[in-house]
Protein backbone atom coordinates (compact mmCIF):
# COMPACT_ATOMS: atom_id res chain seq x y z
CA UNK A 1 0.00 0.00 0.00
CA UNK A 2 1.44 3.42 -0.95
CA UNK A 3 1.95 5.53 2.15
CA UNK A 4 0.27 9.26 1.86
CA UNK A 5 -1.06 11.45 3.86
CA UNK A 6 -4.22 11.20 5.19
CA UNK A 7 -6.60 13.42 7.11
CA UNK A 8 -6.62 14.03 10.78
CA UNK A 9 -10.31 13.52 10.40
CA UNK A 10 -10.39 9.98 8.85
CA UNK A 11 -7.62 8.72 11.66
CA UNK A 12 -10.00 9.92 13.85
CA UNK A 13 -12.80 8.23 12.45
CA UNK A 14 -10.80 4.72 12.36
CA UNK A 15 -10.34 3.80 16.38
CA UNK A 16 -14.49 4.30 16.11
CA UNK A 17 -14.68 1.52 13.02
CA UNK A 18 -12.63 -0.71 15.02
CA UNK A 19 -14.80 -0.85 18.03
CA UNK A 20 -17.87 -1.48 15.46
CA UNK A 21 -16.39 -3.99 13.79
CA UNK A 22 -15.01 -5.50 17.12
CA UNK A 23 -18.98 -5.44 18.07
CA UNK A 24 -19.90 -7.22 15.02
CA UNK A 25 -17.12 -10.36 15.63
CA UNK A 26 -18.41 -10.65 19.07
CA UNK A 27 -22.44 -10.75 17.47
CA UNK A 28 -21.04 -13.19 14.73
CA UNK A 29 -21.64 -11.13 12.00
CA UNK A 30 -19.19 -12.25 8.92
CA UNK A 31 -20.25 -9.40 6.30
CA UNK A 32 -22.05 -6.08 6.64
CA UNK A 33 -22.60 -3.28 3.66
CA UNK A 34 -21.32 0.14 4.22
CA UNK A 35 -25.48 0.95 4.43
CA UNK A 36 -25.65 -1.46 7.25
CA UNK A 37 -22.81 0.33 8.91
CA UNK A 38 -24.04 3.73 8.35
CA UNK A 39 -26.55 2.89 10.78
CA UNK A 40 -24.87 1.31 13.37
CA UNK A 41 -21.95 4.25 13.47
CA UNK A 42 -24.49 6.98 12.19
CA UNK A 43 -21.82 7.92 9.44
CA UNK A 44 -22.72 7.89 6.08
CA UNK A 45 -22.29 4.71 3.67
CA UNK A 46 -20.61 7.68 1.19
CA UNK A 47 -18.26 8.84 4.16
CA UNK A 48 -17.62 5.46 5.06
CA UNK A 49 -16.29 3.98 1.02
CA UNK A 50 -14.15 7.52 1.44
CA UNK A 51 -12.39 7.19 4.28
CA UNK A 52 -11.75 3.46 3.67
CA UNK A 53 -10.82 4.08 0.51
CA UNK A 54 -7.76 5.84 2.19
CA UNK A 55 -6.44 2.50 2.51
CA UNK A 56 -7.78 0.41 -0.24
CA UNK A 57 -11.24 0.26 0.27
CA UNK A 58 -11.68 -3.50 1.21
CA UNK A 59 -15.14 -3.75 0.31
CA UNK A 60 -16.85 -5.22 -3.45
CA UNK A 61 -20.05 -3.63 -4.53
CA UNK A 62 -22.96 -5.81 -4.01
CA UNK A 63 -20.78 -7.80 -1.33
CA UNK A 64 -20.07 -5.61 1.45
CA UNK A 65 -17.04 -5.89 3.91
CA UNK A 66 -15.76 -9.52 5.66
CA UNK A 67 -15.86 -8.11 9.16
CA UNK A 68 -12.97 -10.39 10.35
CA UNK A 69 -10.88 -9.03 7.60
CA UNK A 70 -12.00 -5.40 8.25
CA UNK A 71 -11.43 -5.96 11.76
CA UNK A 72 -8.19 -7.01 11.33
CA UNK A 73 -6.76 -4.57 8.99
CA UNK A 74 -7.72 -1.51 10.63
CA UNK A 75 -6.23 -2.64 13.44
CA UNK A 76 -2.87 -2.87 11.52
CA UNK A 77 -3.38 0.28 10.21
CA UNK A 78 -3.37 1.78 13.44
CA UNK A 79 -0.67 -0.33 14.70
CA UNK A 80 -2.59 -2.62 17.16
CA UNK A 81 -0.91 -5.70 15.87
CA UNK A 82 2.08 -4.95 17.82
CA UNK A 83 2.60 -4.34 21.11
CA UNK A 84 4.00 -1.42 23.07
CA UNK A 85 5.27 -0.56 26.77
CA UNK A 86 4.21 1.89 28.29
CA UNK A 87 4.76 3.86 31.44
CA UNK A 88 2.33 6.01 33.68
CA UNK A 89 4.05 9.08 35.34
CA UNK A 90 1.63 10.32 38.38
CA UNK A 91 -0.01 7.38 40.61
CA UNK A 92 -2.25 9.65 41.82
CA UNK A 93 -6.31 8.51 40.80
CA UNK A 94 -6.15 9.24 37.06
CA UNK A 95 -2.78 7.42 36.75
CA UNK A 96 -4.24 4.44 38.84
CA UNK A 97 -7.48 3.66 36.67
CA UNK A 98 -5.61 3.78 33.67
CA UNK A 99 -3.01 1.29 35.17
CA UNK A 100 -5.76 -0.97 36.32
CA UNK A 101 -7.68 -0.71 32.61
CA UNK A 102 -7.30 -3.95 31.06
CA UNK A 103 -8.11 -3.22 27.45
CA UNK A 104 -5.24 -1.30 27.37
CA UNK A 105 -3.14 -4.41 27.02
CA UNK A 106 -5.88 -6.55 25.36
CA UNK A 107 -5.00 -3.97 22.68
CA UNK A 108 -0.91 -4.20 22.98
CA UNK A 109 -0.73 -1.46 25.19
CA UNK A 110 1.68 -2.91 28.44
CA UNK A 111 2.18 -0.18 31.27
CA UNK A 112 5.22 -1.64 32.90
CA UNK A 113 6.11 1.19 35.18
CA UNK A 114 4.48 3.47 37.11
CA UNK A 115 6.11 6.68 38.60
CA UNK A 116 5.65 9.23 41.24
CA UNK A 117 6.70 11.62 43.79
CA UNK A 118 4.97 10.72 46.68
CA UNK A 119 7.09 7.96 49.47
CA UNK A 120 3.50 7.28 51.11
CA UNK A 121 2.89 5.00 47.81
CA UNK A 122 6.31 3.82 47.32
CA UNK A 123 5.99 0.41 46.60
CA UNK A 124 2.59 -0.53 46.28
CA UNK A 125 1.13 -2.38 43.79
CA UNK A 126 -1.24 -1.30 40.85
CA UNK A 127 -2.64 -4.37 39.17
CA UNK A 128 0.89 -5.46 39.92
CA UNK A 129 2.70 -3.03 38.46
CA UNK A 130 5.02 -1.42 41.48
CA UNK A 131 4.98 2.21 41.79
CA UNK A 132 8.40 3.77 41.95
CA UNK A 133 9.68 7.16 42.82
CA UNK A 134 10.85 9.62 40.11
CA UNK A 135 14.26 9.42 41.40
CA UNK A 136 14.21 5.68 39.86
CA UNK A 137 12.90 7.48 36.35
CA UNK A 138 16.09 7.99 34.31
CA UNK A 139 17.72 4.27 35.39
CA UNK A 140 14.08 2.77 34.21
CA UNK A 141 14.42 4.18 30.73
CA UNK A 142 18.33 3.21 30.38
CA UNK A 143 17.33 -0.35 31.03
CA UNK A 144 13.90 -0.38 29.02
CA UNK A 145 12.75 0.69 25.63
CA UNK A 146 9.72 2.67 26.42
CA UNK A 147 7.34 3.12 23.28
CA UNK A 148 4.55 5.77 24.86
CA UNK A 149 4.66 7.49 28.24
CA UNK A 150 1.62 8.95 29.89
CA UNK A 151 1.28 12.26 31.50
CA UNK A 152 -1.05 12.38 34.92
CA UNK A 153 0.75 14.81 36.73
CA UNK A 154 0.43 18.46 37.40
CA UNK A 155 0.59 21.07 34.42
CA UNK A 156 3.54 22.81 36.67
CA UNK A 157 5.87 19.90 36.08
CA UNK A 158 5.06 18.27 33.17
CA UNK A 159 7.33 19.87 30.97
CA UNK A 160 10.24 19.48 32.49
CA UNK A 161 9.25 15.58 33.38
CA UNK A 162 8.47 15.53 29.44
CA UNK A 163 11.86 16.88 28.09
CA UNK A 164 13.36 14.44 30.65
CA UNK A 165 11.54 11.39 28.99
CA UNK A 166 12.17 12.88 25.47
CA UNK A 167 16.33 12.86 26.70
CA UNK A 168 15.75 9.47 27.65
CA UNK A 169 14.39 8.13 24.42
CA UNK A 170 10.93 8.63 24.27
CA UNK A 171 9.06 9.22 21.78
CA UNK A 172 5.53 9.14 22.31
CA UNK A 173 3.58 11.21 24.75
CA UNK A 174 0.20 10.56 26.07
CA UNK A 175 -0.29 14.27 27.54
CA UNK A 176 -3.40 14.37 30.42
CA UNK A 177 -1.47 17.66 31.70
CA UNK A 178 -3.60 20.60 31.84
CA UNK A 179 -1.01 22.24 29.51
CA UNK A 180 0.42 21.88 25.83
CA UNK A 181 3.83 20.68 25.86
CA UNK A 182 6.33 22.14 23.37
CA UNK A 183 8.96 19.10 22.30
CA UNK A 184 11.51 18.65 19.53
CA UNK A 185 9.34 18.03 16.11
CA UNK A 186 10.27 14.31 16.15
CA UNK A 187 8.15 13.81 19.36
CA UNK A 188 4.59 12.52 19.32
CA UNK A 189 2.35 13.61 21.66
CA UNK A 190 -1.56 12.89 21.88
CA UNK A 191 -3.23 15.82 24.31
CA UNK A 192 -6.13 14.47 26.52
CA UNK A 193 -7.83 17.59 27.96
CA UNK A 194 -10.88 16.14 29.93
CA UNK A 195 -12.46 19.53 30.89
CA UNK A 196 -12.04 20.81 27.64
CA UNK A 197 -14.33 18.03 26.85
CA UNK A 198 -16.44 18.25 29.53
CA UNK A 199 -16.61 22.11 28.52
CA UNK A 200 -17.83 21.44 24.74
CA UNK A 201 -20.40 19.10 26.15
CA UNK A 202 -21.42 21.86 28.53
CA UNK A 203 -21.91 24.61 25.10
CA UNK A 204 -23.84 22.16 23.27
CA UNK A 205 -26.02 21.57 26.02
CA UNK A 206 -26.25 25.52 26.74
CA UNK A 207 -27.13 25.60 22.87
CA UNK A 208 -30.23 22.63 22.94
CA UNK A 209 -31.81 24.85 26.22
CA UNK A 210 -31.36 28.17 24.16
CA UNK A 211 -32.61 26.54 20.69
CA UNK A 212 -36.19 24.81 22.95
Amino acid sequence: METREISKAVVKRLPRYYRYLGELLGEGVERISSNDLSERMQVTASQIRQDLNNFGGFGQQGYGYNVKYLYTEIGKILGLDKTYHMIIIGAGHLGQALANYVKFEKRGFRIIGIFDNNPEIRGHLVRGIEIRMMEDLDAFLKENKIDIATLTLPKAAAEEIALRLVNGGVKAIWNFAHTDLHLPGDVMVENVHLSESLMQLSYNITRRDLDK
